[in-house]
């Protein structure tokens, strides 16, 4: 699946607030969390490797590790926002209560 236009703008704001590529900051990790749950949050998808493959094209980011870091990060906040929506539980007016 392609990445759409909102996913796209979203990685190009990871790489501008960059000023390191070559190594991340926790600064710069807890960005790119966010980035990403900010992502998930208004209703889109992404595939990780579509996410590096982007990454390995764009241009400036020329570390190895720096993309791979970023690819794990991708799938580490996909997981978790899967995760987190599977076992929500919604309650209604007509739900068994125990007394």
């Amino acid at each position: 699946m392609p990445l759409t236009n909102n996913v796209i703008i979203q990685l190009n704001e990871i790489t501008t607030m960059m000023t390191n590529k070559n190594s991340l900051k926790p600064k710069d990790e807890e960005f790119i969390k966010v980035i990403f749950k900010k992502i998930l949050e208004c209703g889109e998808t992404y595939n990780v490797e579509e996410i590096e493959s982007w990454f390995k094209n764009e241009g400036t980011w020329k570390n190895k590790n720096s993309i791979i870091r970023i690819t794990n990060m991708a799938h580490y906040i996909q997981e978790k926002y899967e995760q987190a929506n599977k076992f929500r539980i919604l309650s209604d007016e007509r739900s068994c209560k125990c007394d």
